[in-house]
């Protein structure tokens, strides 16, 4: 049976909670896997290790973020069906369904991959008499998700690519009946 852990700091974790619960199969009824629920520890390991990244992911030019953005859509485009697949076989989703839901996904990702051009500053010369204004657009630090059941893919992906494009770093907390 899959045990399914976390990814904290690029490392698979094992939750030391004590708490797990089912993953099942929707089609069948039959438990697939476990996961395991977080400790207060492990979150607050997840939000440390957010933050430590923070520091050095926030002086990433717009430019690589945008790169490596347009690298993670590849992935995603080149694995959709097996994307799909698994959306069905983990949340019963229809075939098309499934696929509706990475398309608009990579949709989104599309988009934060657009986000440069909003990530500008502004500047007003003589705004006021002997004032300049001007913008500047700065990450805010550390971005968390809490997504819903009923959408395991699109949601998550209409969260952390802004937030990682923005400059942010992100911590995403799946529901635990679609892990």
């Amino acid at each position: 049976m899959q045990q399914i852990h976390h990814l904290i700091d690029g490392e698979d974790v094992t939750t030391t909670s004590g708490r797990s619960g089912p993953v099942s199969n929707p089609a069948t009824g039959g438990q697939t896997g476990e996961v395991g629920f977080a400790s207060v520890e492990e979150v607050d390991r997840a939000v440390a290790s957010a933050r430590a990244a923070f520091d050095e992911w926030r002086n990433v030019s717009i430019a690589r973020r945008t790169k490596l953005l347009h690298e993670f859509r590849s992935l995603v485009v080149a694995n959709a069906d097996e994307i799909a697949a698994r959306l069905t076989a983990e949340h019963g989703k229809v075939g098309d369904d499934a696929r509706g839901e990475v398309a608009r996904g990579i949709e989104n990702i599309e988009f934060a991959c657009g986000l440069a051009d909003a990530l500008k500053g502004t500047y007003s010369e003589q705004a006021s008499t002997g004032v300049d204004v001007y913008t500047v657009r700065q990450p805010l630090g550390v971005c968390a998700g809490i997504t819903p059941f009923n959408f395991p893919v699109m949601v998550p992906l209409w969260m952390f690519p802004n937030a990682v494009a923005c400059g942010n770093t992100f911590v995403l907390k799946p529901s635990e009946r679609d892990p």
